[in-house]
């Protein structure tokens, strides 16, 4: 390992600490280093507050003055709630910068970059640029599309079930894989169900984990047939927004309105139109979604191309019956050649149970990040 990739490793763990703290803002870290020794550490950590770069060299002062800034993103280069990142760094007497990857942001591009080095400061760029591109990957896709990153969650059974035939859930995966469930919650800007989920199961949808924050709850609701009695309305543990369509009962949702929940409208007849859903996300600044949806919806997502990451909780069980619920059902695909492939994959085991991260492949030879 060479010191390049151990102080960018430090500046990518401390980034990756503040998961769900900075939507719609990337996770960065930064690190100087001068005279061999770390005089000053930073990590962006929330949207608005001072970008990680500052927070470091604010720790160095006048150790800065001719050290090594290590930083997982392009320092930025333009106004927004913060000052330019580049700017501070040239300020603060700084001789070199050592980036993991340039900022996809279409006001950065480049141009961090380009003001140090019209400044005769040495900049490396690509140190640990995949484990920072990874890390980003909710940001890349947001600040570059306007829409939000979409991750699809399940917990089933070996053989695919997320009920039995009767329709019991409770409960398929373990204690261990829950609570990882609710980190995944915390992570995410909002959390997405079908209204069935809500008239059967009635759940909160909340992230419980200390010092965790709570995801916007949406709901798909064609008709607007929420109980009104239902948590997601009455708890105020979250803000919870509902998609419908024109189908929807004009008296119902002036009192879901008046009940402080947020009501959308899509073009959708039958269902929801969930790629206006996306669109309409991405444009209430809402960067992140994971969706814990019964079948039909996954796969209207998937259908659609919109599904960006699957993350599955396999439970050691089989359960078997043509009646029972799947995780993804909808028509389905006529030819396996049209199957759609996961790609970059993992698989974790938690307790007895196996977590399976892939991303969906749609376009041959890429990737949907």
């Amino acid at each position: 390992m060479t010191d390049h990739t151990f102080y960018m490793d430090l500046a990518l763990q401390n980034a990756k600490a503040m998961k769900g703290q900075t939507d719609p803002n990337p996770l960065v870290g930064s690190v100087i280093v001068n005279d061999d020794r770390i005089v000053g550490i930073g990590t962006h950590l929330k949207a608005g507050e001072p970008h990680a770069e500052i927070h470091a060299i604010r720790m160095a002062g006048e150790k800065a003055k001719g050290g090594t800034i290590y930083v997982t993103l392009e320092p930025c280069s333009h106004h927004g709630r913060t000052g330019p990142c580049a700017v501070a760094i040239k300020e603060a007497g700084l001789k070199k910068v050592v980036i993991a990857t340039l900022d996809p942001n279409p006001l950065v591009a480049g141009n961090g970059v380009k003001i140090l080095e019209e400044a005769g400061i040495e900049v490396v760029i690509g140190v640990r640029a995949e484990e920072s591109r990874k890390m980003n990957e909710v940001f890349n896709k947001f600040i570059v599309e306007k829409k939000p990153f979409i991750t699809l969650k399940a917990g089933t059974t070996l053989d695919g079930k997320i009920a039995t035939h009767a329709l019991d859930s409770k409960w398929i995966t373990s204690a261990a894989s829950r609570q990882d469930v609710h980190q995944l919650r915390n992570e995410n800007m909002a959390i997405l169900v079908g209204v069935n989920t809500v008239i059967e199961d009635d759940p909160e949808l909340t992230a419980r984990i200390p010092n965790g924050r709570n995801p916007i709850r949406i709901v798909l609701d064609t008709k607007l047939r929420i109980p009104m009695d239902s948590k997601v309305v009455t708890d105020k543990l979250a803000e919870t927004w509902i998609f419908t369509t024109e189908q929807a009962d004009a008296a119902k949702e002036q009192t879901l309105l008046s009940h402080g929940i947020k009501v959308f409208q899509t073009s959708g007849f039958s269902r929801v139109n969930v790629t206006e859903v996306a669109e309409m996300l991405g444009e209430q600044l809402v960067s992140s979604v994971l969706i814990e949806g019964g079948g039909s919806i996954h796969a209207s997502f998937l259908e659609n191309h919109l599904i960006d990451k699957a993350v599955l909780y396999f439970a050691p069980k089989l359960v078997g019956g043509k009646d029972a619920p799947t995780f993804l059902e909808g028509t389905g695909f006529a030819k396996m050649a049209e199957a759609v492939e996961l790609t970059d994959t993992d698989i974790i085991k938690i307790g007895q149970d196996f977590k399976f991260v892939g991303y969906p492949l749609y376009d041959k030879g890429e990737t949907k990040q």
